[in-house]
């Protein structure tokens, strides 16, 4: 499951990863930084080549859906019916 969390910038341009979302990621790592409109990605530049496309692939259709969501498209459903239709999507 996803994990959420809030930091800032500095006036430096420099952003703190939380040390809840860091495992994994170690001092030294590089990072590769990917602007998609309203999003920013970071991903593990050893990890880079393997998922890019999928990675791009997330972030589009990420940002449809918080484009959909602020247009108020959307539809609420419970955890159970949300998790059937994305089963019968396989």
């Amino acid at each position: 499951m996803s994990q959420i969390d809030i930091t800032k910038m500095s006036s430096k341009g420099q952003v703190v990863i939380p040390q809840e979302l860091r495992h994994g990621i170690n001092e030294g790592d590089k990072l590769v930084v990917i602007r998609n409109n309203d999003q920013i990605i970071l991903k593990k530049a050893d990890k880079f080549d393997k998922n890019i496309e999928e990675d791009l692939e997330f972030a589009k259709r990420t940002e449809e859906a918080w484009k959909q969501i602020e247009q108020g498209k959307y539809k609420e459903s419970s955890v159970e019916d949300f998790l059937k239709e994305i089963r019968s999507l396989k």
